[in-house]
């Protein structure tokens, strides 16, 4: 019987994680009303300004914290970088 529920519960939060999973982005490399595509560049910008514009979003529908007509994989890895730099990047952790 203690198997049967671990096995449940088990099953129950693997469905739970694969929910919050992130689908496919349609917009990418798709240009935006300006005919613009977010690069590199513009990803570590968002990346940096990522607290202001979350807050900012809270009480605004146009604002996003993330761009989602975006080149693909520089986007994201300029955005996390730009998180990675705001936030100090682990950094103070690994020298303890």
């Amino acid at each position: 019987m203690k198997k049967v529920f671990i096995l449940g519960t088990l099953a129950l939060v693997l469905l739970m994680v694969a929910g919050c999973a992130a689908g496919p982005n349609e917009l990418a490399d798709a240009p935006d009303e300006e005919g613009k595509v977010a690069g590199f560049w513009q990803g570590l910008w968002h990346g940096i300004i990522a607290p202001i514009t979350f807050i900012i979003s809270l009480f605004s529908d146009t604002v996003n914290v993330y761009e989602v007509h975006n080149n693909g994989g520089w986007y994201t890895f300029g955005f996390l970088l730009g998180l990675g730099v705001l936030t100090g990047g682990g950094g103070r952790a690994s020298s303890r």
